[in-house]
This record gives structure tokens, sequence and C-alpha cells, in this order.
């Protein structure tokens, strides 16, 4: 994994680190404010020799760095802790008090330095003038031999004094480190939180789970819940714009072969096909297009519901032979739109749209609309899309981000090419859309909208696909949709 896909994963579980951080933060703040302070006590010893027995002063120095690292010991031992606290009993065992010692030497040196670290401040003062005594008296003890005189002398240079504040805990330190271990735990969550989500992310992942181009990203935006279809204030909304920019990449997937059934389709219930299929047919008509929408997704229709159709009659209807499409066709607006609803609910959805009848029927369709646009059911819930997708010219894949995952993406998409459905791509819905971009385009439309001259209703211009006007202003080639199979 390269490491700007790591940066993208911390950059979307941005709260991952954040949150770390702060819990890091708090700890050490809670660690920090029930610790007890510490005081440290020193004391500095210099260990010299009067020279006797050591021929030079060279050799002496090297004797005398080899004794300290020894004394260094020495001042740990128990033997010195014991005559501690039997000098000075300040509440404390040989044990406790061994283990608030510690030493210290500088390299090419014959310097000694001890500390003493305790709670208490006065009780570290006092175990340290006493520690420096005793241990004095100690190196002599064991240096002097039985006859003659101690080569080695023990000077105390330095201390013993205690430190005027406490040694610990240290708040900036303890809050910087937390913090510091908080951001580094918080990256690497927010990386194996990214490696482990295997839902849709981005458009690059959605080509790569399906094989296919890129037709399209339709930004999320909250009025869609309460205003879904492309029109009136939405007409003029980034995700209109997007409905159109799919339009005209799809009208050029292939030039020399283009689709004019498509069938749209996703992986799962729920990731907004049914209301792509409706703003791709309005953009489509808005465009001139002859356009036939097609309600295939017997089990769960929506189109009547978005459209606000009566459903009662149609596709199923007509496949039986109850009726004739020409009968239940229904125009929508003022638009070269016509709209084939679900009909009945029928107790064998997958054979009857895999029917001879479903087959003539697109057939008869295809000649009476430039382009048929059919929602059909998710690929993964049944088999009725990929029986539809078939008898189209091609499908579309319509993907949620961050719903779907990428298995579910490549098995809706190894479901159609199983079947040799020709796949003409994908589209990711409800993206998240870059705030930079989002303002670019509000700030264009608003200046668009401004430098738009006023048009007098009576020299309204006529749409460029129009070939006279009909009934209530429809083009006569939109009354040409109404002449179906009868």
């Amino acid at each position: 994994m390269d490491l700007l896909r790591q940066l993208r994963h911390v950059r979307r579980h941005w709260w991952v680190v954040l949150v770390t951080v702060m819990v890091a933060l708090g700890v050490s703040a809670f660690l920090t404010v029930r610790a007890q302070p510490r005081y440290v006590a020193s004391v500095t010893f210099f260990v010299t020799t009067p020279n006797q027995g050591v021929s030079d002063a060279y050799q002496g120095g090297l004797f005398l760095q080899q004794r300290v690292k020894s004394y260094a010991d020495l001042l740990t031992s128990d033997r010195l802790a014991q005559s501690v606290v039997a000098e000075n009993p300040v509440g404390l065992t040989a044990d406790e008090v061994q283990r608030r010692v510690s030493t210290s030497t500088e390299a090419g040196t014959v310097l000694l330095r001890a500390s003493v670290t305790d709670t208490d401040q006065t009780r570290a003062l006092k175990v340290t003038e006493t520690l420096s005594t005793k241990f004095v008296e100690l190196v002599q003890r064991v240096e002097t031999p039985p006859e003659g005189k101690a080569p080695i002398k023990i000077e105390v240079v330095s201390g013993p004094r205690v430190s005027s504040s406490p040694v610990s805990p240290q708040p900036v330190r303890n809050l910087t480190l937390g913090g510091l271990i908080g951001l580094l735990l918080g990256v690497a969550l927010a990386i194996l939180r990214g490696v482990a989500d295997v839902r849709l992310r981005d458009a690059a992942g959605l080509q790569r789970a399906t094989g296919s181009p890129l037709l399209g990203e339709i930004p999320f935006e909250g009025s869609a819940r309460s205003a879904p279809l492309i029109v009136g204030d939405a007409a003029t909304s980034s995700r209109a714009e997007a409905v159109r920019k799919l339009r005209t990449n799809l009208r050029f997937v292939d030039v020399h072969e283009p689709a004019r059934v498509i069938a749209v389709t996703s992986a799962l219930q729920g990731e907004g096909k049914t209301t792509l299929s409706c703003n791709l047919a309005i953009a489509l008509a808005e465009a001139g297009w002859r356009v036939l929408l097609v309600d295939a997704d017997l089990r769960r229709p929506k189109v009547d519901d978005y459209l606000g159709i009566d459903a009662g009659v149609g596709l199923t209807d007509v496949l039986v032979g109850d009726v004739q499409v020409g009968d239940v066709v229904q125009r929508w607006g003022d638009k070269s739109l016509l709209v084939l609803p679900s009909g009945s609910a029928p107790p064998n959805p997958s054979e009857l749209l895999g029917s001879k009848a479903m087959a003539d029927l697109l057939l008869a369709l295809r000649e009476s609309a430039d382009i048929v646009i059919i929602d059909t059911a998710p690929l993964l819930a049944v088999t009725d899309g990929v029986v539809v997708a078939v008898q189209a010219d091609g499908a579309l894949l319509v993907s949620q981000q961050g719903r779907t995952s990428r298995t579910q993406v490549a098995a809706a998409a190894r479901a159609l090419h199983s079947v040799s459905v020709r796949l003409l791509g994908c589209v990711l819905n409800m993206a998240k859309m870059p705030k930079a971009e989002a303002y670019q385009y509000e700030a264009y439309r608003v200046v668009a909208a401004a430098e738009t001259p006023s048009v007098p209703t009576d020299r309204a211009a006529t749409p460029r696909h129009a070939e006279g006007t009909g009934v209530n202003g429809v083009s006569d080639r939109t009354q040409e949709l109404t002449r179906l199979p009868r």
C-alpha cells in the first residue's frame, strides 16, 4: 500500500485520530493528577588516591575509574542500606531505602553521584545525608588493609541537597508524551480501519471492483430525501448537473453502437437506482430525446411513487396479455417522457421478465422511443435484474458510496459478465463532494443565473429537437410516443 493511500485513510478517519489523541491526553492528565510528587536529594563523591603503591598517575587514574564502578554497586548494596536504617530510622526498611537509591558516573572521571528519590522531601534529604556518611565509612573499612593505610580516599564535593520542586510528575512532559503516543496510535488505528474497511469509498475503488468505466458521480444532497427528482429548484443543483454529465457520458460510451435500451441496476436494494433511473430519464427528455421509462422492478416498484403516477395497471398486465402497452403508458410532465409503471404484483416475476412477451415488448418499445430506461431489481437479491439486462443493449451499475462493499459490487459485475451482458459503466451515487468543488459550482451557478438575460414569454425559443407544437404545447415528436403497439 502506497503512502498516498495511507494518507487518504487517515484523512477519511480523522475522527479516529482525534478521539485517540483526546483519550491519550485524558489518561495522561488523570495519571498526572493522581501521581504523588516525588523529590530527589543528591550527593556527589570524589574518589582519589595518595598514589601509594601506584607507579604513575595514568595507572592511578585507571585504577580509580575501575574502583568508581565498584563503588556505584556498593551504594545500592544491602549492607549500606542496613547501616543507614540503623543510624537514622526514618520509617523505612532496608529494602525500601535500597529501592530509593540510584547512582550515576561520568565516563573518564572519578566522580560518583548518588540520588535518593522519595515522596517526602525531608526524608529524602535525611536518607541522603546518612547515606553519604555511612558510604565513606564503609569504603574506608573495606579498602583499609589489616596493617596499613587505605589506598582510596572519598570526599563529598557536592551536597547533600534536595530539589525544591518535585521532579515528577511533570505535566507538560506527560501531556506532550501522551499526545504523541495518542497521535501515533490514532494514525495506526485509522490506517488499520481503512485497510479493514471493504466498503466503496471512492470512484477509483468502484472502477477497480467492476472493471468498467466510471460514467458519473452523483453528489449527496440532504434535500434529495424530500425532493429526489431534478425538477423545480433542484434542476439547478450540483446533483442535477452530475446527472446531465452522466447523460452526456452515456451517449458517448460507444458512438458506433449506441445503447438504446438501458437497464439500470445495483448490487443491493436502497442504493438509489430508481432515483437515478427517473432523473436520467428526465435529463434525456430535457435534451429532446424521446424517452420511455419502464419500471421492471416487479418486487419493490418505486417509480410510481417518485413520479406520482398510477401504477395499478402496467408492465405485468401487458406481459400477460390483459392490456395493450399503448393503453397503460403514461406521459409525465411537459417533456418527451413516457412512463410504463410496474402494474400488478405477479407471483413469478423472474419468469415473466424472461418470457418471450418481454422480449417482443422491448423490441416494440425500441422502435417507438429514442431511449428506453429500465429500472430493474438488485442483482444480488434476485435474478430479475440479470434477466432484464440480458435483453437490453447494456446495463448501468449504480453503487452507493460508503454502503456497498467492494466484494458485493464485484459480485454484481460478475453476475452481468457471466451472461454476456454489456456493462456500459458504473455510477457512484451519493458521493461526498469536496467543499471546494461545491463552492465553485455554486459560485458559477449564481454568476450564470445573474448574466442570463430574461426572454419574453411570447418570444420563447422553440426547443432544438422540437418539430412543431402539438396539443398542450407538447411537440409532435413527443406525441409519436403515444402511437405504441396496440
